[in-house]
C-alpha cells in the first residue's frame, strides 16, 4: 500500500501575462485590474527584510536528519516578506490570498511587515488582503477613488 505524501503546502494554479508568471488566478486578476485602473505599481518588486539576521551566542538545538544537531554562536537567517503588488506613487500594498492554512507562516510575517513600515516611515501606506475576485474590485475601486 503506498503512502499518501503529506505537505503544508496550498497549490495554486500559476498563470503566465505579459510575460510574467502569476502565482494564482487571483493575482493576475488583480495585476489585470490594477492595470485596466491606470494605476502605477509593481508585482512582486519589492523584497521587505521585516528581521534582520542574527547570531544567536548560545546553543541552538533542534531535531536534524541524525538526530538531535546542537551547534552554537548559529546564524539565524532574516525574515523577508515580498507583497502581491506595492505602489510608492499611490502608498499602497496588496496581498492577494485566497486560503490560508492554520500553521502558514503569512499572519505572524504580515504582521511584522506591518511594524515595518510604521517603523520605516511608510506607516502612511493603505495595505489591503483581498481574498476573492469581489474583494479586489472593492479595493481598486476605493484605491482609485482616493488617488
Amino acid at each position: 500500500m503506498r503512502r499518501k505524501k503529506k505537505t503544508g503546502a496550498v497549490r495554486h494554479k500559476k498563470s503566465k501575462h505579459d510575460g510574467i508568471e502569476f502565482q494564482s488566478s487571483l493575482e493576475l486578476y488583480c495585476y489585470k485590474k490594477l492595470k485596466s485602473s491606470d494605476l502605477s505599481f509593481d508585482y512582486e518588486g519589492h523584497r521587505f527584510e521585516v528581521l534582520e539576521s542574527f547570531r544567536h551566542e548560545g546553543f541552538y538545538g533542534k531535531k536534524a536528519a541524525r538526530g538531535f544537531s546542537l551547534k552554537q554562536n548559529k546564524l539565524i537567517r532574516a525574515v523577508t516578506y515580498t507583497p502581491d503588488f506595492v505602489s510608492h506613487k499611490h502608498k499602497f500594498v496588496i496581498e492577494t490570498k485566497g486560503f490560508v492554512p492554520s500553521q502558514h507562516s503569512f499572519p505572524l510575517r504580515f504582521k511584522m511587515f506591518l511594524m515595518w513600515l510604521k517603523n520605516n516611515d511608510m506607516g502612511d501606506y493603505d495595505v489591503y488582503i483581498p481574498r476573492n475576485q469581489k474583494e479586489v474590485d472593492q479595493v481598486v475601486e476605493h484605491i482609485v477613488n482616493n488617488v
